[in-house]
């Protein structure tokens, strides 16, 4: 199926209402002989049919191309049932619906085809019961269900010739079981041919008579049509709720990515903004440092407090002794000085080293800052 998803979503929206129709995969010979295995839901439909309940057998046939073509449906009765050809079923048992033929996705589907099938079906019941031969069987048991055997489909090409439609199933003698049982009892169907009426003990049809026929015959028409618009309304409404639903579950996603990015957007100009300020401030800076004269840098770092001005210059001298003894090292070892000159100036320099280190840890703990490792 070119569809699977749609089929199996609108198949399983028929199951779940209409437990008696049961899923089959069998296969479909065309007219040209071309031969496919196509689904098909075959059971029956309650009907309410003057007052009473029926379960009238049918067959739905669904093509591969599904929903972008119609289902084909027939009525397919049992052998204690015949056929009542009509406005909307032929001889054959071929459904031919306005709904059918005007079928167009998403607006038609196969549970409303199935409900258009039940309102059709109450006001022109598509099956009767046969009369059986004197002494035999009842035509119809309310027990018996819809479950006998089924007689079997005129030939392919026989009914392809009746109508312009899509041909029927092949007839395979294999497949002759019954429907599904329904839970409920069924009355016995319509007797053979179309109900009369009683025009008074003379018989004489009176122009009165005429008229009423005409009025029922129109008011029944008109019932037809508007059921038939009903429910395709019903399924049109259905599917714009749908519709509707989608567009409200996007739409609060569409809110919730517009809350996302403007907020988003407000952090980016803020972002921007401060981006901007310190953009200035290193320009000023610049600005300012081009126009002084050099820097002094025994100025540039001034200390807060006195004893931190003690720290920071002890620290600094001690530093500078410790270069002094190193390059005084590479002055021995290059032959620059000699070893009594420089003995005599590490001493003086190590001495004056030992006592800034015990300044900087005096003063160390009086800021109240660690000693040094």
């Amino acid at each position: 199926y070119k569809n699977p998803d749609v089929t199996k979503r609108e198949i399983t929206n028929v199951l779940n209402q209409y437990r008696d129709l049961r899923p089959k995969l069998e296969p479909f010979v065309f007219n040209n002989g071309e031969q496919r295995d196509l689904l098909n839901l075959e059971g029956t439909i309650p009907v309410t049919y003057r007052g009473n309940q029926y379960n009238i057998p049918i067959c739905i046939w669904i093509l591969d191309t599904h929903p972008q073509n119609p289902p084909m449906a027939y009525v397919k009765p049992t052998s204690s049932m015949q056929i009542r050809s009509g406005q909307y079923v032929d001889t054959n048992g071929k459904i031919d619906l306005p709904f059918l033929r005007e079928w167009r996705h998403p607006h038609a589907d196969l549970i409303s085809l199935v409900q258009i099938l039940t309102m059709t079906f109450g006001d022109e019941c598509p099956v009767f019961s046969r009369v059986p031969p004197r002494g035999g069987p009842p035509p119809y048991s309310t027990n018996s269900g819809v479950g006998a055997a089924q007689p079997p489909y005129p030939p392919t090409g026989a009914v392809g010739s009746s109508s312009g439609n899509s041909p029927y199933p092949p007839y395979t003698p294999t497949s002759t079981s019954g429907y599904p049982g329904s839970s409920y009892p069924n009355p016995p169907y319509p007797p053979s041919g179309y109900p009369g009426q009683n025009y008074g003990g003379t018989g004489t049809v009176t122009e009165a008579h005429i008229k009423a026929s005409l009025k029922s015959a129109v008011e029944d028409k008109l019932k037809r049509r508007l059921r038939e618009t009903f429910a395709q309304a019903q399924a049109e409404m259905d599917v714009l709720k749908r519709t509707q639903t989608d567009l409200q579950s996007g739409k609060v996603k569409l809110e919730k990515m517009l809350t996302d990015l403007e907020e988003e957007k407000t952090d980016c100009e803020k972002n921007l903004f401060l981006l901007r300020e310190k953009s200035s401030e290193v320009q000023e800076a610049l600005r300012k440092i081009e126009n002084e004269d050099e820097l002094n840098m025994d100025e540039a770092v001034v200390t807060t407090t006195p004893l931190y001005r003690q720290l920071l210059n002890s620290f600094s001298e001690e530093q500078a002794i410790e270069d002094t003894i190193y390059y005084l090292g590479e002055a021995l070892r290059k032959d620059v000085i000699d070893l009594e000159v420089f003995l005599k100036k590490i001493r003086e320099l190590s001495r004056k080293q030992f006592m800034l280190r015990a300044l900087i840890q005096k003063c160390r703990e009086k800021a109240g800052l660690p000693p040094l490792a």
